[in-house]
């Protein structure tokens, strides 16, 4: 694909990201409502590049974009002012949504729904949260406020705990079932120094014992370094630390617990996951839209990319039921202008999504980056 559609079909799917899609619930895969991570979201196939697009929040209530059947499949119409009219990605889209995976229909020997215990994000990401309680979700002056991660938990969809052997039971049977190509771990904060990276290590080496599928971990920095290495030697291919947000006010507006973890701490952390996992194997989150400038977010992945971490550079989507459900996504133009100048510089430093063994920024389904991140290095002055 020339650059220029590339780039187009980028705007395009941002579009899709920042306002969402009315679904009157067409066939496929229907998505996850609720808990950790992106949510609210179903993933949809267009020209190859698999996406997650908001479907259950006010945003895509509101949308000006709508799924629906169409002779031969399914597209999405609508128009906004932010494509251009004659643009090559102007004019119903053509979309697949994937089918719902098979091992949704399968259950352990005592009972727990396959589906209870990990989902299938995009197309072929398995994604699980192993600890679906954090120490900070239930105090909301401390908590995260874009976090939904104990919602699933209350509804009933969940276990407050997966073990090892439920993990690597679920892994086996989607690689067999349904083509898996990556399992994503993550895990709500316990309160323990080490993060979370124990529960890390423990289900990566159980999984790795029964199938061969790469794996990302996503925990807070872990107080002792020694459990990258632990991680690392237990099977986890690849980490995922997450910023989130980086201007310091806007730090302790959005996440004023893990604040308490500063820049500077995680630049550390950054440093020395490195040295364990390798230059392209660690990357973190950055939720734009949530009050840092382009030119903050931009200045941060530049020192991201200098130490070998990844910037996946993602739209903020509300979700319902938080204390940011009615915040508005950023605008096309503001995620283009972020996606542009963090893409051309992580072509000119070689630090490619496709590279990484496992984890979000591969899949990339939530963001459209890896668009702008593709074609020959650019010159940045």
């Amino acid at each position: 694909m020339a650059e220029a559609d590339r780039r187009a079909l980028g705007r395009r799917l941002t579009e899709l990201q920042v306002h969402g899609v009315v679904d009157p619930a067409v066939p496929g895969n229907p998505g996850r409502r609720g808990g950790a991570g992106p949510s609210d979201h179903r993933a949809l196939s267009i020209d190859g590049t698999t996406v997650m697009v908001p479907v259950y929040n006010a945003v895509a209530t509101a949308s000006p974009y709508r799924l629906e059947a169409v002779e031969g499949g399914l597209q999405v119409s609508g128009t906004s002012a932010a494509v251009p009219a004659d643009g090559p990605a102007a004019g119903p889209l053509a979309v697949e949504a994937p089918p719902e995976p098979r091992f949704y229909g399968q259950t352990t020997a005592d009972g727990i729904p396959y589906r209870s215990i990990a989902l299938l994000h995009g197309r072929d990401v398995l994604a699980t949260t192993l600890l679906q309680t954090c120490i900070r979700f239930r105090d909301r002056t401390q908590s995260c406020q874009f976090c939904a991660i104990e919602q699933s938990l209350e509804d009933g969809r969940t276990l407050v705990r997966k073990t090892p052997q439920q993990v690597a039971e679920v892994a086996e049977a989607a690689v067999r079932l349904d083509g898996v190509r990556q399992l994503v771990l993550t895990t709500g904060t316990p309160n323990s120094d080490d993060r979370g990276a124990r529960l890390m290590a423990e289900t990566a080496a159980a999984v790795k014992a029964r199938v061969d599928l790469p794996i990302q971990a996503q925990c807070e920095p872990p107080e002792d370094p020694a459990w990258y290495g632990r991680m690392k030697d237990a099977g986890v291919d690849s980490l995922g630390m997450h910023l989130e947000v980086v201007e310091p006010e806007v730090r302790r507006r959005i996440l004023p617990g893990k604040a308490e973890l500063g820049l500077e701490r995680y630049m550390a952390a950054f440093e020395a996951a490195v040295a364990v996992f390798g230059r392209g194997q660690v990357s973190t989150y950055l939720l734009a839209g949530l009050g840092d400038s382009a030119a903050s977010l931009v200045a941060v992945s530049e020192r991201l990319i200098a130490l070998g971490v990844y910037p996946f550079v993602v739209p903020f989507v509300p979700i319902a039921g938080t204390p940011l459900e009615a915040h508005p996504a950023p605008s096309t133009d503001f995620m283009v202008e972020v996606y542009t100048a963090v893409g051309d510089r992580l072509r000119a430093s070689d630090l490619r999504s496709e590279a990484m063994a496992a984890g979000c920024a591969k899949c990339g389904a939530c963001s459209a980056l890896s668009l702008f991140e593709a074609g020959p290095a650019p010159a940045i002055p």
